[in-house]
């Protein structure tokens, strides 16, 4: 679904469905990657990668005390994903995941044998975390359960009670499942302190992150995979085989990623995508008379359109306008009716992609 809006987009279009930052990568990683290129040689590193960045990742979670050993450095956080799951889901493994959530977690699940199962976030409390549903859902068939905070596509993130919360209903469970905690959005986030992350609660957690989203270094490809022993080392058989090493350069790079630099970059980044929040969701409301949900993270609004038809009609009649939204069925079902909206763009693009948004619903409205 998200293919058919956005590969029709024409070179006029105004794109709100951008899953990537639209601000440069920090001056200090950029100028650490071109002396790497000018004075170094750069062949494989380690399969696991770099030991002096898997220490800098380790310290990043004192709550684990992870060892180098227990890192793996990957080509981004989406092979850290598929080697996690390749890793820990077979035939019959039954996977709980987030709905609405991240596209490639079924797929990746199918691909690997396993069958998926779905937690609900309620649409109609803004995406919230119900616990009462996550219970009901849980079994003791349960393999793998994937914690995505901040969301994608809702740009929620679990507090401290829904954390506590899912880690107490999965130790009640029975089914010794392994948590995938998702959290390449944890560094984006608009709340007063940085989201917690559910391996601070439940001991049996993997967690997945990189620097694609916070140091705006998507075709950097560069993320890890982290926690326990016996899991890494079975991921990383499978990284030798599916990637060798993430990219050398990448990687000495990213060093920089831990300087105080680049640390003011990352909260200059942090600012600037908080404002745009507050401009988008002010246009919404007040210019195109649209409910959007205030994401706590990443750089996504849910955005109610279930009166003008279906996500996907919707999206289609925001194309013709010169807009491009992804629509929320492809998240799940609990998101049909919604539109994802981005804010990787100036705020002066985002006023004229919600003017177009206004001028595609009254399209609709005439065509119902």
């Amino acid at each position: 679904m998200i293919r058919q809006i956005s590969d029709r987009a024409g070179p006029d279009c105004i794109s709100l469905g951008l899953g990537e930052p639209d601000l440069p990568t920090p001056e200090v990683i950029r100028q650490a990657a071109i002396r790497v290129i000018n004075e170094e040689r750069n062949g494989y590193t380690l399969q696991a990668g770099l030991p002096a960045l898997r220490e800098l990742v380790a310290a990043d979670y004192p709550h684990m005390s992870l060892s180098p050993d227990q890192i793996l450095i990957t080509a981004g956080s989406q092979e850290g994903l598929y080697l996690a799951l390749m890793t820990l889901v077979g035939p019959g493994d039954e996977v709980l995941m987030p709905n609405p959530g991240f596209v490639a977690y079924p797929t990746i699940v199918s691909m690997a044998g396993g069958s998926s199962a779905f937690y609900n976030l309620q649409a109609r409390d803004d995406f919230s975390f119900d616990l009462a549903d996550f219970k009901r859902r849980i079994t003791p068939q349960t393999k793998v359960v994937i914690c995505t905070s901040p969301s994608n596509p809702t740009g929620r993130a679990f507090n401290t009670e829904d954390l506590r919360g899912m880690a107490q209903a999965v130790a009640d469970s029975g089914s010794n499942a392994c948590i995938i905690s998702d959290e390449i959005y944890r560094e984006l986030y608009y709340t007063d302190e940085r989201p917690a992350s559910i391996s601070e609660f439940y001991p049996r957690s993997i967690v997945i992150s990189g620097l694609s989203k916070s140091m705006s270094m998507t075709g950097w490809r560069l993320g890890w995979i982290c926690g326990d022993t016996e899991i890494i080392d079975s991921a990383l058989v499978l990284h030798g085989y599916v990637t060798t090493a993430a990219s050398t350069i990448s990687q000495k790079a990213a060093l920089a990623a831990w300087t105080p630099d680049a640390e003011t970059a990352r909260q200059h980044h942090r600012s600037i995508f908080h404002k745009r929040r507050d401009h988008l969701l002010a246009a919404l409301r007040d210019e195109a008379g649209l409910r959007a949900v205030t994401p706590d993270g990443a750089f996504y609004t849910m955005v109610d359109v279930s009166s003008f038809g279906s996500s996907m009609e919707v999206a289609e009649g925001m194309l013709a306008a010169g807009v491009v939204t992804v629509p929320g069925g492809a998240f799940g079902s609990e998101s049909e009716g919604f539109l994802r909206v981005s804010f990787c763009a100036a705020e002066a693009r985002l006023s004229e992609g919600v003017a177009r948004m206004k001028q595609a619903l009254r399209a609709c409205e005439k065509t119902k």
